[in-house]
């Protein structure tokens, strides 16, 4: 009995993860706190940040950690890591770092990448930047946990899939106002081998490049309330386009409030507080329409954490 309750767990396990697989045709995962870790998707971003307290000519040290949490109660759901640092060096040059741990059922992915900035002063408040991402990333599937329940299959998957070392190229625009940002990026133009289910079949298949596109504004509704809305559009190749609205609202200059939704995915808030001038702290919960996975336990939500740190 006990044998065949694992059976159909890991059968309904395989369902959920490939439906979702072969929904978002290799997308990189989501984010509802986009707004506030820009420099994972745009080495534009490194330096632009800016620390209000110390007034830093050459912009501020950033350190971030954020992590997402996919399908609350699922053993082997999906989950990312990521931590970033960014800071500005001389009057125009911005560096940083980004590091990506993407883990999802059988699939893990990893991308170290560093940036390169550089900033056109466009009016006294207004900065555009100029950004490219180079690194590289490994990936590996643990192909033998399907075979039991996979009838076809690329004939190149034996064993787990390695795919060793791979090189990412990326680039971006980030232009910044004093109330305002714009953001334009592809963090990948290379495209890299992936595990992929297409009609009962597993098989490999090469990922398809990311656009995205951001932007932001903060209306002052009054001297202690900001209104901050913002948006993000995700554009992958064969895929359906990807649309993110933000609401929030931020109290007395410490605590900001708000929603996100996801088009045809998912609705969800947050809370950002300003616990000190060098550090924020965040916290989103997502709950999935559950069109995309049918109505199963994977809509238990998502929980994402974010902290940052400004030196």
């Amino acid at each position: 009995m006990y044998t065949t309750l694992k059976y159909i767990k890991n059968v309904l396990l395989l369902a959920i993860a490939f439906s979702a697989t072969q929904l978002l045709a290799q997308q990189d995962p989501n984010r509802i706190f986009y707004r506030y870790n820009m420099n994972l998707i745009n080495p534009a971003y490194a330096g632009a940040a800016e620390n209000e307290e110390t007034r830093d000519p050459n912009g501020a040290l950033e350190i971030g950690l954020d992590i997402r949490s996919q399908w609350s109660g699922i053993e082997g759901a999906p989950e990312t890591q990521n931590v970033f640092v960014s800071k500005g060096i001389g009057s125009n040059l911005g560096v940083g770092v980004s590091i990506i741990n993407d883990r999802t059922f059988i699939e893990n992915l990893t991308l170290v990448t560093a940036d390169v900035s550089y900033k056109v002063q466009i009016s006294g408040e207004t900065n555009l930047f100029f950004g490219i991402k180079a690194g590289g990333r490994s990936y590996n599937a643990d192909v033998n946990s399907l075979q039991s329940f996979n009838n076809g299959s690329d004939p190149l998957l034996n064993g787990d899939l390695d795919g060793g070392f791979a090189p990412v190229v990326g680039a971006g625009a980030y232009l910044k106002g004093e109330k305002f940002f714009v953001s334009l990026s592809a963090p990948n133009l290379l495209g890299n081998s992936r595990l992929e289910e297409e009609n009962g079949n597993l098989r490999i298949s090469n990922s398809s490049i990311h656009a995205f596109l951001a932007a932001g504004y903060d209306f002052g509704l009054s001297s202690d309330i900001v209104f901050k809305p913002s948006f993000m559009v995700r554009y992958v190749n064969a895929a359906p386009l990807s649309l993110d609205l933000t609401a929030a609202l931020k109290f007395f200059g410490k605590l900001e409030l708000g929603a996100n939704y996801r088009l045809d995915s998912g609705i969800g808030g947050l809370f950002i507080f300003d616990a000190s001038y060098w550090l924020d702290l965040g916290y989103a919960y997502e709950v999935s329409n559950a069109t995309d996975i049918g109505n199963v336990d994977a809509n238990n939500g998502t929980h994402e954490i974010f902290m940052k740190f400004k030196l």
